[in-house]
């Protein structure tokens, strides 16, 4: 089954030149949790967007890519999306592997960070999505003067 794990501001924005909008320490350790130990599907600009281009540790990194001498130690690299629709991953960004996977996904993990930043990449927005419900969300957290909360959403 595939998933998506991301975190969006209140107009569901997701990055801003290539970057994460904020960085919440509470927010990588549920992303960490989630994802450890599974495979995690990203974009090349996502994965150069790491530290060092390094591939997320104990995990296993797939990346889809146009550029078809890509490669990295590490990571596994696929040109066509239709080559990772049977995997059991996370899709974990950046916006346009959203919007390309987001048809195939049955269940999205989404920080909704209660903040408007100034954003130019965004992910769809889940509560206008009739195909989408909201079926659990956290209480209320605070961290760095921001607070959100984790929501899960599933395929109706």
């Amino acid at each position: 089954m595939l998933k998506l794990i991301a975190a969006v501001d209140h107009q569901w924005g997701i990055g801003k030149s290539g970057d994460l909008l904020v960085s919440l320490p509470l927010d990588m350790k549920h992303f960490k949790e989630e994802t450890m130990g599974k495979t995690v599907i990203m974009g090349r600009k996502t994965l150069e967007s790491f530290p060092n281009h390094k591939p997320l540790p104990n995990r296993r990194n797939l990346v889809l890519t146009r550029n078809k001498n890509y490669q990295l130690e590490g990571i596994e690299v696929f040109h066509d999306i239709n080559d990772l629709l049977s995997e059991d991953a996370y899709i974990i960004g950046g916006g346009e592997i959203y919007r390309q996977f987001l048809p195939y996904c049955e269940e999205a993990s989404i920080t909704q960070i209660r903040h408007s930043f100034e954003a130019d990449t965004f992910f769809p927005n889940l509560d206008e999505d009739s195909e989408w419900m909201l079926v659990d969300e956290s209480n209320i957290m605070e961290e760095m003067g921001y607070h959100f909360t984790f929501r899960t959403y599933r395929r109706k």
